[in-house]
């Protein structure tokens, strides 16, 4: 967490000089000194705040590497009530000022709610609502630079209403529309117009700072010094103009704010506070949001204060002072109720990893006995680990895919197959790094996970390998999804729906699970007549790729040529054959020399094989997942007592028994009960002693020098523990990899390292 925080530094710190420099736009801290002055601070320096604070939010919500719609759900409610909370803080102050005595009242409100701010720079937050949906949409609707040119003709339109309005409203056409547009907003500075294009810059720096794609090249410190240097140069000489000639309605928008905001950001992305002494990121956040918030109240009580104690020409009439002071007065409103909210937190949300008390030395949990001290350490943890969580080795997926790709037939690409949460390992981020290796061709079961993936920015091409109803069409089209042909009757159904569909036809040649038997050629060509169906792609299954056996051998190659045959045939009717794919991961490791566009690459991606054994092709690839648990409790237990249900364990010893918060539900095998398998405990296994539970399992660390509570237990390991491998750990289950990986639970967070 240190390190995301030093990451983010420049940024978190900027949040506070944008605070500061919003309150500038409202004191005008220059007035006293130089008019031209206090319009190049608060008219053009300042103008870059509220659009640094929209490229934050964008930056974390908007990236196609973004999850899902939950994001901007939580966004917009943590948003609306931020904004509900300030409408009453600042309601007593409307009515001092008669707000609600406007006429006409409604529709004056509705578009105050709406757009305009129910106080003057409440503005920020419905248009950041209104902002984010929009940047949200044009970013999975379109592709990225065509969502970025929508969002930048909506600026535009909006900066003829703003800086520009001097030149629209020569124009009859332009004044026309311009009134109407100022009858529902006062401003074109709003969600629709002005935000989204900040949103989306932020969502696509996000993706250049996430991915290692060839759109992804770094821009030095130097260069966007420098590039910030001359934008904002020409920013200023913009607004001058403007100013000089009259041509502005308003000040909030330039045309050159936009490389000036980019630069700046990409700076503030390139600043890394590498001290271990600085000001929590937290304290920084919610302190800028709180100054923007409450500085008008702080300047109505300042105002106030002044009256009362005749010293308005000090406080008021001398603007840096007065400027100051709303600065120091808002920042210590800020600090008390951070403070404040601190003390709430502990008092009512204690953000512990483990609840209970702390075990003190020597004390034991059974009979006072202790056959030695015992240490807890129950402390906060890294997000996500405080019980049990799924690691994934990013390096390793990295590797893997380097080496596969390597081992493809030639003119071959990896597809990979990303069903039943990444086999696993988490959809997200499996696809979402494959898709910034440059994987362009994805697999799934069913057409709930290809629309996930898309939700998640994936591009390219998303083959769902089972069956969608028909009745589905709509969204197969709309989420540009490849629907396997599971028979002809199904090819024919999907066609009547009158909806374009990619497709790709499944070939039986031996499994008699899905697809056209390779015999019944005139049924596979009838599909390449349907003129709904846009047919990419033609493929089949190894049903036993993975034997040894003479007689699973002949049958896979039979599997194969029957395949090829039928290719063959196709090709001699005249049909344009489309891409062809036979290989999954036994497929390539035992029949390389098979040359097709695809390989369908399934659990040798995550480095695992299905089951202990070899493989004709020796890949060196290297497990991606580790599941990861920590000891909560730690109990002594004598020698002849019982552990767990069904008292199946007894204790041969004076034993320690550490309790870890991991069970069956979690997808640990029940079967693995009674010292079939265990766990690694400062590099020392640990056997699972009694019945694994739903949600606990105990192991027996007696054996573990200073094991203790809040020490890291891994079940699975990614780092060469043969013991401990996904294989073994299948086999002693009675299973194999897959299944092993398939079943666990979705509870489980998945972190990258």
């Amino acid at each position: 967490m240190m390190n995301k925080n030093r990451e983010y530094a420049g940024i978190d710190y900027f949040r506070c000089a944008a605070a500061l420099l919003v309150i500038a736009i409202h004191t005008s801290p220059l007035a006293s000194y130089s008019e031209t002055g206090d319009f190049i601070l608060t008219r053009i320096a300042a103008r870059t705040a509220v659009p640094f604070f929209m490229i934050t939010s964008g930056y974390f919500l908007i990236s196609r590497y973004a999850q899902d719609t939950r994001n901007l759900q939580v966004f917009w409610r943590k948003t609306l009530r931020i904004y509900g909370v300030s409408i009453l803080i600042y309601l007593p102050v409307n009515l001092y000022n008669d707000y609600f005595s406007m006429e006409p009242f409604l529709p004056e409100w509705i578009k105050d709610l709406v757009f305009d701010g129910t106080m003057y720079h409440l503005w920020y937050l419905p248009a950041s609502v209104m902002g984010a949906g929009i940047a949200w949409y044009l970013m999975r609707r379109f592709a990225f630079w065509k969502a970025l040119a929508v969002s930048f003709m909506l600026y535009c339109i909006g900066l003829f209403g703003d800086s520009y309005y001097g030149i629209a409203e020569q124009i009859p056409v332009l004044k026309a529309f311009y009134q109407l547009i100022f009858q529902i907003s006062d401003y074109t500075r709003n969600g629709l117009f002005f935000a989204p294009v900040f949103f989306l810059m932020g969502g696509k720096m996000a993706d250049w700072r996430k991915s290692r794609l060839p759109d992804s090249a770094g821009i030095s410190f130097r260069a966007c010094a420098t590039g910030f240097c001359i934008s904002a140069g020409l920013m200023s000489a913009e607004a001058m103009l403007l100013r000089n000639y009259q041509i502005k309605r308003h000040d909030s928008m330039y045309l050159f704010l936009l490389p000036c905001m980019f630069f700046l950001f990409q700076l503030l992305l390139q600043w890394n506070n590498r001290s271990k002494k600085r000001i929590p990121a937290s304290f920084l956040r919610s302190g800028s949001l709180i100054l923007y918030i409450i500085h008008p109240m702080m300047i109505v009580a300042l105002r106030l204060a002044a009256k009362v104690l005749h010293v308005e020409p000090l406080l008021l009439e001398n603007s840096m002072i007065h400027y100051i002071s709303v600065c120091l007065l808002s920042i210590l409103c800020s600090v008390i109720a951070l403070f404040l909210r601190n003390i709430w937190r502990r008092k009512f949300h204690s953000g512990r990893c483990i609840t209970g008390s702390r075990f003190k030395a020597g004390q034991n949990s059974a009979s006072g006995a202790s056959c030695r001290r015992i240490k807890g350490r129950y402390g906060k943890c890294p997000p996500g680990t405080d019980r049990a969580w799924i690691e994934l080795n990013v390096n390793h997926l990295k590797h893997n895919v380097k080496v596969l790709q390597k081992a493809l037939p030639k003119g071959s690409e990896l597809m990979a197959v990303v069903k039943d949460h990444a086999y696993g390992h988490g959809a997200f981020e499996i696809s979402t790094q494959l898709n910034r290796m440059g994987i362009k061709a994805f697999a799934v079961a069913a057409i709930e996970e290809g629309i996930q993936l898309r939700t998640y920015g994936i591009q390219g091409e998303i083959l769902i390998l089972g069956y969608t109803n028909p009745s589905r069409a709509k969204e197969l089209n709309r989420y540009r999804l490849t629907q396997t042909l599971i028979d002809v009757s199904y090819a024919k159904s999907l066609h009547q729906q009158g909806i374009p569909i990619k497709a790709q036809i499944k070939i039986d040649t031996g499994m008699h699970r899905l697809g056209i038997s390779a015999d019944s050629f005139q049924n596979v060509k009838q599909c390449f007549s349907l003129k709904q169906l846009q047919i990419d792609g033609i493929y089949t299954h190894l049903c036993c790729a993975d034997s040894f056996d003479e007689d699973n051998i002949t049958f896979t190659r039979n599997q194969i040529e029957k395949f090829y045959h039928l290719i063959r045939k196709l090709k001699q009717s005249g049909i344009s054959v489309p891409k062809l794919h036979i290989q999954s991961s036994y497929g390539l490791l035992n029949y390389p020399e098979t040359a097709c566009d695809y390989v369908r690459t399934g659990i040798a991606l995550y480095g695992v094989l299905s089951s202990p054994g070899d493989t004709k092709l020796k890949l060196d690839l290297r497990p991606v997942l580790s599941i990861k648990t920590r000891i909560i409790l730690i109990r002594y237990v004598p020698e002849g007592e019982s552990i767990g249900y069904g008292r199946s364990y007894t204790t041969r010893r004076e034993s320690l028994i550490a309790i870890l918060p991991i069970g069956y539900g979690d997808g640990i095998p029940r079967n693995l009960s009674g010292q079939k398998s265990g766990v690694l405990i400062r590099g020392q296994y640990a056997p699972i002693v009694g019945r694994i539970c739903m949600d606990q399992l105990a192991v027996d660390i007696t054996d573990i020098k200073d094991a203790s509570t809040g020490d890291i237990a891994t079940w699975i390991c990614s780092d060469g523990q043969a013991d401990l491998s996904a294989p073994a750990i299948a086999e002693h289950a009675g299973t194999i990899s897959n299944e092993l990986l398939c079943r666990l639970g979705t509870r489980l967070p998945v972190l990258t390292i």
